[in-house]
């Protein structure tokens, strides 16, 4: 009950009711950050349960389109109780590609569960100009990095964004492409003749470019207990949310093309009773639906 009371009050707060100073006075002013150019580092971050067949396309788009004017760490946090995705990570753990270093994050299944904790500690310890936090199913296909490379030079925003993104339909479980990441580890590319273009109006979860010494300043919603506890079962990101209430920015947005993210209805990281999986299905899609509707997406 407690959780739920601090929960209800983090939403409320991350609404803007609250001065973000409150639970986070050390955000570098802008004129402090540094304005990067030339050859810069970016870091990757991303996390999987259960869902090694996206993340096939994610590690794959590095190898299949590598950057020649940034480096990347990409970094993902997993659970080795997760086999596949640990049978996946090791095969991709043997693959050269220009400017990419892979950084696997083993953590136990309950910090991995609340996504802000492998955020967060990412986010203390890079070492990189920018830091992309991600999800497993969004893809950096040609041109994605190197535009991203030329767009970054001397900025000092906190939070960035592409304000356009390449997706799918939400798709079925059985669908061919999402079938195809299922056999086995190995770098496979995708057909996009089935995306659309979506346009994108903030720094959403997926989505959030954030720059390096604020992430090493501030972290991840460091100093909100809740977003840092472990949990028994995948918990809503709520703290994407927080996390530019307390950046103090919903982002600006950048053109940057290649982008790409697969949209799928199952969600395979909840676990419970059938009857709880079909209502949060059946939820997604009307919210998919209404975002898309709210948002201009949709024709």
């Amino acid at each position: 009950m407690w959780n739920l009371i601090k929960l209800a009050f983090f939403r409320f707060a991350a609404g803007g009711w609250i001065p973000a100073r409150w639970f986070e006075p050390d955000l570098p002013p802008k004129d402090k950050r540094a304005a990067r150019t030339g050859h810069l580092k970016l870091e990757v971050v991303s996390h999987c349960w259960n869902y090694s067949h996206f993340l096939v396309y994610q590690l794959s788009s590095l190898v299949l389109f590598p950057p020649k004017e940034l480096d990347v760490t990409m970094t993902v946090f997993y659970s080795p109780e997760d086999k596949k995705t640990a049978e996946l990570l090791a095969f991709f753990g043997d693959q050269v590609a220009p400017g990419i270093t892979w950084n696997w994050q083993p953590i136990a299944k309950q910090e991995l569960f609340r996504r802000g904790i492998g955020r967060n500690r990412a986010a203390l310890a890079t070492t990189a100009d920018w830091v992309w936090f991600t999800d497993c199913d969004l893809m950096f296909r040609d041109g994605c990095l190197d535009a991203l490379a030329a767009a970054l030079q001397g900025r000092q925003d906190a939070l960035l964004f592409p304000e356009q993104e390449h997706t799918t339909d939400l798709l079925a479980e059985d669908n061919p492409l999402l079938q195809a990441g299922t056999t086995g580890p190995q770098v496979l590319d995708i057909d996009i003749g089935s995306f659309t273009t979506r346009n994108i109006v903030k720094a959403t979860g997926p989505l959030q470019i954030a720059h390096g010494d604020v992430c090493r300043a501030v972290g991840y919603c460091r100093n909100i207990g809740l977003y840092q506890q472990p949990v028994e079962n995948f918990a809503k990101c709520h703290e994407d949310r927080a996390f530019r209430w307390l950046l103090q920015s919903q982002g600006v947005p950048i053109q940057i093309p290649g982008v790409y993210r697969i949209r799928h209805v199952a969600k395979g990281r909840y676990s419970g009773n059938e009857a709880r999986s079909k209502l949060r299905t059946r939820l997604r899609v009307w919210q998919s639906r209404w975002r898309d509707r709210k948002q201009g997406n949709l024709s």
